[in-house]
């Protein structure tokens, strides 16, 4: 009961300057949106960094030979692909399971050869949104090939056109044919488009003497959040043992250290918080308690503990910056579901600049869609509740401490 009466003095006292409580609730507010809304932006960056490595090349988790990654020897090769794939496909916590050849080649028009990397790849599975041949619009036909937009601009090659490969084999054996450029493609990885030849994983394994075998795996988890745990599993199958097994974090380091920087930003918005709280609800309480000190004297002489006052003014202060957490993660969660869907468009926001951006030897866009998770909403708005307690603690103390003659006086 006393609890209940407390927070309704303290409510009623906190809008008594009803400017002086708006002006605070909106600075709260206003700092809790933007802060929402960088953490917003940030999940997105960090999102697009990851999707953008792991969908088309990378995956989640990747098999190999052992020594592969070092030299990339034909003849270092998974063995009994098929077997290996299907045991992946069948993991609950598996996306996708695709193999891929990688074989250096000369490619050739006319007389002029180039030096290329042909690509043995599951052309349905590649097809899948966020993968290597995601929205290439170009039907499958045997024995024909898709070619690198780049690479095909070097060239002088046009779909249609026959051109002349020559490899070697796992086997040392001597690989060469003529196909037919089925389509040119544009990936958001630049090697694919500046020497990228693609056929096919089975007429790869047949050109290259390399029946169910493949160089590497790529695999894509479910949940990208368990890819340490994923890989650390799939290693100690028995069909991958002799295998090397890493996730994309052993992979791609450098990537890493980029999206913990990024992590190391959100902390700084949290200050940010932290700061804008503090001052208002500090500023706030402080001007209350002088301007209530004959009416907290009052108080005092009719035998009101000093505890009570204590309690009354931290209830107004976490009153205070609730209602301004509560308008600042309203406006912050409006801003994600309007900009989720459609993105924003960095370009354009720029003044129409470049759409895509080369970094890493991928293509990234540079549309972003701004995403929350609940832990940031409830993050902020605790760090809002702490600040204000704690700003709240010395107007508290000083109120608590006033003698309630001199107070009568003021």
């Amino acid at each position: 009961m006393v609890a209940g009466s407390t927070l309704r003095i303290a409510w009623r006292n906190l809008w008594r300057n009803r400017r002086r409580t708006s002006l605070a609730v909106a600075a709260i507010g206003l700092s809790v949106a933007l802060v929402l809304a960088y953490y917003a932006l940030l999940r997105a960056y960090a999102d697009w960094i990851l999707e953008t490595l792991t969908g088309p090349m990378l995956g989640h988790v990747q098999v190999h030979a052992p020594e592969w990654r070092k030299d990339r020897a034909m003849d270092r090769t998974i063995r009994d692909v098929s077997s290996l794939l299907d045991g992946l496909r069948r993991d609950p916590d598996v996306a996708s399971a695709s193999p891929r050849i990688y074989a250096p080649a000369l490619a050739a028009l006319a007389e002029e050869g180039f030096a290329v990397v042909i690509m043995g790849v599951d052309w349905e599975a590649e097809s899948h949104p966020i993968r290597l041949l995601s929205g290439v619009d170009v039907p499958r036909s045997p024995g024909r090939v898709l070619m690198g937009r780049a690479l095909a601009e070097m060239m002088g090659v046009r779909e249609g056109d026959e051109i002349a490969l020559v490899g070697q084999g796992a086997d040392g054996s001597l690989a060469n044919d003529l196909v037919q450029v089925q389509g040119l493609i544009q990936t958001p990885v630049d090697f694919v488009n500046r020497q990228g030849i693609l056929l096919e994983i089975g007429e790869a394994q047949t050109l290259f003497a390399m029946p169910d075998e493949a160089h590497e795996v790529v695999v894509h988890a479910r949940d990208p959040e368990g890819v340490k745990l994923l890989a650390s599993r799939l290693a100690a199958l028995p069909n991958l043992a002799g295998t090397e097994v890493l996730d994309w974090q052993a992979l791609a380091p450098e990537m890493v250290s980029l999206i913990e920087i990024i992590e190391v930003a959100g902390v700084f918005a949290l200050v940010l918080i932290f700061i804008a709280a503090s001052a208002g609800v500090a500023n706030t309480m402080l001007m209350a308690t002088f301007e209530r000190t004959h009416e907290l004297g009052m108080l005092l002489a009719l035998g009101a503990a000093p505890s009570r006052i204590v309690r009354m003014i931290l209830a107004e202060s976490i009153a205070l910056g609730f209602t301004g957490a509560a308008l600042g993660g309203t406006l912050g969660i409006l801003f994600v579901a309007v900009t989720h869907e459609t993105g924003l468009d960095f370009a354009a926001l720029t003044g129409g600049g470049p759409t895509q951006l080369s970094f890493a030897g991928l293509s990234w866009s540079m549309r972003f869609y701004p995403s929350l998770a609940p832990s940031d909403v409830g993050r902020t708005i605790l760090a809002v509740l702490l600040t204000s307690l704690i700003a709240s603690i010395w107007p508290a103390l000083r109120a608590a401490r006033l003698e309630p003659a001199r107070a009568l006086r003021e």
